[in-house]
């Protein structure tokens, strides 16, 4: 039986949060969930990682189209078994069905924060002439 490494999650992990996360864009897709929070926002899930005994999936997403994220965030997360119970068809093969916890993504914001900081000028200023005129002696050797 695999085990988690310090390193990162095992195989089965990654492999049951991929299942997870398909079978739960499947149920937010289909709007099962009664909530004017929720109905109003478009909810992409980006990532699903599962605990090593695969009985808590926290659940990443990103709200597009709502004002309050952190408002469709707390919506999930008091659904959360009502959407439990509706995953549990897709996902038949689990021995036990996952407990769900929702979080904010902030992948997205981060990657665009890191790219306008490579933009910047100061940041152009310190790749400047010098640096291309090493790239180019490198590429002529």
């Amino acid at each position: 039986m695999s085990r988690s490494t310090p390193s990162g999650p095992s195989q089965r992990m990654l492999r049951v949060g991929e299942q997870v996360r398909h079978a739960l864009s499947e149920t937010l897709q289909r709007g099962e969930i009664i909530d004017p929070v929720i109905e109003n926002a478009v909810v992409s899930v980006s990532e699903v990682r599962m605990s090593p005994d695969l009985k808590i999936a926290t659940a990443f997403v990103s709200p597009l189209g709502a004002g309050d994220t952190g408002a469709v965030v707390e919506a999930l997360n008091r659904h959360a078994k009502f959407i439990r119970g509706r995953v549990s068809g897709a996902l038949r093969q689990m021995k036990y069905m996952p407990e769900f916890r929702f979080r904010l993504d902030t992948s997205f914001d981060n990657f665009a924060r890191i790219n306008q900081l490579l933009k910047s000028p100061e940041v152009a200023r310190d790749l400047g002439p010098d640096d291309q005129n090493k790239n180019n002696g490198k590429d002529e050797e």
